[in-house]
């Protein structure tokens, strides 16, 4: 069986993290994703509200760098879940667990789209080699430095 989802939208709100009784983290957000196609009668693309839940690592690493307006994408397995609402009836939520949350933007439209403002890059190995730079302190992330034509791809 098969069962392997990506999507990639904008945060509606900034990420969730909260602690189980097991003291496992969980980060859960929600992407707008438009549809590929436009609205026959509007001319409009439509968009999809999809809730997203990230465990572990993935959800500390999410709740560190995204924030609402950020387009992400997550890649992982829909989930189809039963739960009972507060008047007692039974209802089922559909999510994604994402294994993976990948930037969908480019740190300068991040910075310039006004649409959350906080910077970033890419992570780096950890043996500085050629043009790049080491991380240093809490920052795990740094900028490459030196000549691009000397990227190993």
């Amino acid at each position: 069986m098969l069962n392997h989802i990506v999507i990639m939208g904008r945060l509606v709100a900034d990420p969730e993290l909260r602690t189980t009784p097991a003291g496992v983290t969980v980060a859960t957000m929600r992407l707008a994703v438009d549809r590929d196609f436009k609205n026959k009668q509007t001319g409009e693309r439509e968009t999809d509200f999809i809730n997203v839940v990230a465990w572990r690592q993935t959800a500390e690493f999410v709740s560190r760098y995204f924030t609402k307006g950020r387009m992400a994408v997550a890649e992982g397995r829909l989930q189809i879940r039963p739960y009972t609402d507060r008047d007692g009836n039974k209802r089922t939520a559909a999510e994604v667990v994402a294994d993976n949350i990948y930037f969908g933007d480019s740190r300068r439209d991040g910075e310039g789209g006004g649409y959350g403002g906080q910077p970033y890059s890419a992570p780096m190995p950890s043996q500085p080699s050629g043009g790049y730079a080491a991380p240093t302190g809490d920052d795990q992330f740094t900028e490459l430095v030196g000549d691009e034509d000397n990227l190993p791809f």
